[in-house]
């Protein structure tokens, strides 16, 4: 036997995807095979005739499971878009609840035997953490958002769940998921652009009435466009610095690169930006295809600086509110210079492919490329600390002003317009401020899942309308306090454990591993491995950004950074990552070395075959995702009954009532729920039952300013005053917006009636002998 170095099927000559494999020699008297014809790009098409045909086909077959991960994650965007609307996020629940669910219990029946299911510990703890959020509605300020919640947790627990079992079934597929991540993302950001460039024919984004300039479709929240655009850039370091796949497929990443940049700036998303740049410092640290990376990244930042410097300088696409005319007229000459930028960056794509493909670069010339690289970030930081230096706060001057400023709750906002992008104020320092308070009185398991929103009226200085913490930690910490971080550090344990064991050889030739890995031989880096580890850095991004924001509760990124977490979580440990100990170290390609992906997992079964064992899981899983959903349907159901209801009042009463209850049975933890049914039973002239149900109402969450409101005006229509104030005053003390001055609500008719009310319960009071309040 003969050892030689052999290249990897579908990757390219000078590869760092190399791998020694053995090659038996030939027999003596045997004459050697005529030479093949090389071709320096094995994934390239071939045109000859009697093979175009069977390489469409492949190519096909091969994209297939891309465009259904694709798919699947557009169509949870466009339907659910910022996570937020109940009847647009309920059916999507629903829809992941039961479909992971049928997947689930599929992968369990399709598992190969004999090997162990990896992942299951960070299952576990996902699920724990979706428990924890069900069980607050006991001491939650606003038990129905709570599970509400608890119905969203269990969704994203199914999708991650099933990306589990599915690297366990079908490893050889990741490509599929990052691909699909990938195009997801492309398609995306290519709508969010066109409702940019065609305002007329797609639309901009509104928001009560309001044109912005930034992007913010599909899903309503600027930062959430941006968070897409980042994960889509780390995936086009991918795609272009591979050295595997079709030589067009990789040209687009620089088109792609662009684009995503584009978005990225247009949505003017600093917490994005930021989360982009320690994603793509992670991904060039881990993965050594550094100098194939930095092409991708630096031309496409090329194309993408033209486009954004001109829109930065037209005043109808960065300023809001802007007549439809102008936006019209300014986004056609957007659109072409984008076509014209993208047309560009493709072209240079191809050319770098073509020179890499052909001529790999001599060692010497890439280590001083890598370094050039690598001394570009501490030139810039050393330039930076110069500038600071030499300004009027001087550098230790500029540190404390930044931190302070990030750190002030009073601190001024910034324009919303591309200035913001180099500006350091934000509120989200008086949200986090709120959300510890809460966590101060409620330290062990906080105000109750989702419950911030309701909690922080107690602590709020400024009058400020906020859903989110804007931050998971603080979030976590508000909503189910010490018992809720410690489920989700333990979680972030688990994951990163099992990373590692999916990316790094933990075993008895880890050390000589890690020694090769730390000189910078690319030969332990196989395409799989590659791909795993930009896998972990698309789920690093995502897990910064959220950090200073709530795009967590955003299925359409929320389900893209699951789907790559769980397949690392639960690919395992790469078998065969270092060959035989009698042969040079080196990577065996991927598929060739583990044993698992020798076979196909899609067998023919029989009932003998699946065994009673799996088959009680299987059925149990369906069954749980069966009740899961029916749990997660409840709360819309309610809300359409409590319209049936009220849409019945007035020329049904009884058929009114009737759905009241409906709408309570559905849903007995909301409040609305009970707001219609007393409203009902107030048309009705049952008076004492509609007031034993506004106090129930009161007694069910004291906290939410909603139910002191409806309390007050009721006791004010039935002629108390003396008790409407101070159900009003109660709300005003949770809710100081309630009661606004002329000037402001002038123009609404609906705050001027609530103002009114308050005003006379005030003169009711003084004239009844009680004191005025001015």
């Amino acid at each position: 036997m003969s050892t030689e170095i052999a290249e990897v099927p579908g990757q390219g000559a000078g590869a760092a995807d190399q791998a020694t494999v053995e090659a038996p020699a030939l027999a003596p008297g045997v004459a050697e095979r005529p030479e093949q014809p090389h071709h320096p790009n094995p994934g390239a098409w071939r045109w000859e005739r009697d093979t175009v045909l069977p390489s469409f086909v492949r190519a096909l077959e091969s994209a297939l499971p891309t465009v259904v991960v694709a798919g699947v994650l557009c169509l949870i965007t466009f339907l659910a878009g910022g996570g937020l609307n109940l009847s647009t996020r309920t059916p999507v629940e629903i829809a992941l609840t039961l479909a992971c669910g049928v997947g689930i219990a599929a992968a369990i029946v399709l598992a190969p035997a004999g090997r162990p299911t990896y992942g299951l510990w960070s299952v576990g703890l996902l699920l724990a953490l979706a428990a924890l959020s069900a069980l607050s509605v006991i001491w939650s300020v606003q038990p129905d958002a709570s599970w509400q919640d608890a119905g969203r947790l269990f969704a994203y627990s199914a999708v991650f769940a099933l990306a589990v079992l599915l690297a366990r079934v079908a490893p050889t597929q990741w490509s599929a998921v990052l691909g699909g991540v990938l195009l997801a993302a492309v398609i995306v950001c290519g709508y969010a652009l066109l409702t940019k460039v065609f305002p007329n024919a797609i639309g901009a984004a509104q928001n009560n009435g309001h044109v912005y300039a930034r992007l913010q479709a599909p899903y309503g929240y600027w930062n959430a466009i941006g968070l897409a655009a980042a994960i889509g850039a780390i995936g086009c370091m991918w795609l272009g610095a591979r050295r595997a796949g079709h030589a067009l497929a990789n040209a687009l990443a620089y088109p792609a690169m662009g684009l995503m940049l584009v978005t990225l700036m247009l949505a003017y998303s600093r917490g994005a930006l930021a989360a982009l740049v320690l994603g793509l410092a992670l991904w060039l640290c881990l993965v050594p295809l550094r100098l194939r990376g930095a092409a991708v990244l630096c031309v496409g930042a090329l194309g993408a600086l033209v486009v954004v410097a001109w829109d930065f300088s037209q005043h109808a696409l960065t300023t809001d509110d802007i007549p439809l005319a102008e936006r019209v007229a300014a986004g056609r000459q957007l659109g072409v210079l984008l076509a014209a930028t993208l047309v560009a960056l493709t072209l240079v794509g191809l050319a770098i492919g073509f020179f890499f493909d052909r001529r790999a670069l001599p060692p010497r010339t890439r280590r001083r490329a890598g370094t050039v690289l690598l001394a570009l970030p501490v030139i810039a930081a050393i330039a930076l600390a110069g500038l600071l230096t030499v300004s009027h706060r001087g550098l230790v001057g500029s540190v404390s002003h930044t931190v302070s400023t990030l750190t002030n709750p009073n601190a001024p906002l910034p324009a919303n317009g591309p200035g913001r992008l180099t500006s350091i104020g934000s509120v989200r320092a008086r949200y986090w401020n709120e959300a510890l308070e809460i966590f101060t009185d409620h330290p062990l398991l906080g105000a109750g899942a989702e419950g911030y929103e309701t909690a922080r009226l107690r602590y709020r200085t400024a009058i400020v309308n906020v859903g989110q913490a804007h931050g998971f930690i603080v979030q976590t910490l508000a909503d189910l306090g010490l018992v809720g971080l410690l489920v989700v550090l333990a979680l972030l344990g688990a994951w990163m454990c099992a990373a590692g064991r999916a990316t790094h050889p933990f075993n008895r030739r880890w050390l000589r591993w890690r020694w090769l890995a730390l000189a910078g031989d690319e030969r332990l880096y196989s395409a799989e491995r590659v791909g795993l580890l930009t896998l972990v850095c698309v789920v690093a991004t995502f897990g910064v950004h959220s950090f200073v924001d709530w795009t967590w509760y955003v299925p359409g990124v929320a389900c893209a950074a699951l789907l790559c977490a769980g397949w690392v979580a639960g690919r395992g440990p790469l078998s065969g990552v270092l060959v035989s100990a009698g042969a040079p170290a080196g990577l065996e390609p991927s598929g060739q070395g583990d044993p698992i992906l020798r076979t196909s997992p899609w067998r023919t079964l029989t009932l003998r075959d699946v065994g009673p064992l799996r088959a009680g899981i299987a059925t149990a899983v369906i069954v749980c995702a069966l009740l899961a959903a029916w749990a997660q349907w409840q709360p819309q159901r309610s809300v359409d009954a409590s319209n049936e209801a009220l849409a019945l009042v007035a020329r049904d009463p009884a058929a009114a009532l009737a759905a009241a209850h409906t709408a309570i049975g559905r849903d007995p933890l909301s409040a609305e729920a009970l707001l219609t049914l007393a409203a009902v039973q107030e048309g009705a002239g049952q008076s004492a039952a509609a007031a034993a149900t506004y106090e129930h109402a009161v007694h069910l969450q004291p906290s939410n300013f909603h139910t002191w409101q409806a309390l007050g005006e009721y006791d004010l229509r039935v002629g108390q005053p003396q008790a409407a104030l101070q159900a009003l005053r109660a709300t005003v003390y949770l809710n100081p917006e309630a009661v606004a001055s002329r000037a402001e609500i002038a123009e609404n008719a609906e705050l001027l009636s609530i103002q009114n009310a308050y005003l006379q319960a005030l003169r009711d009071t003084a004239s009844g002998g009680g004191t005025a309040v001015h």
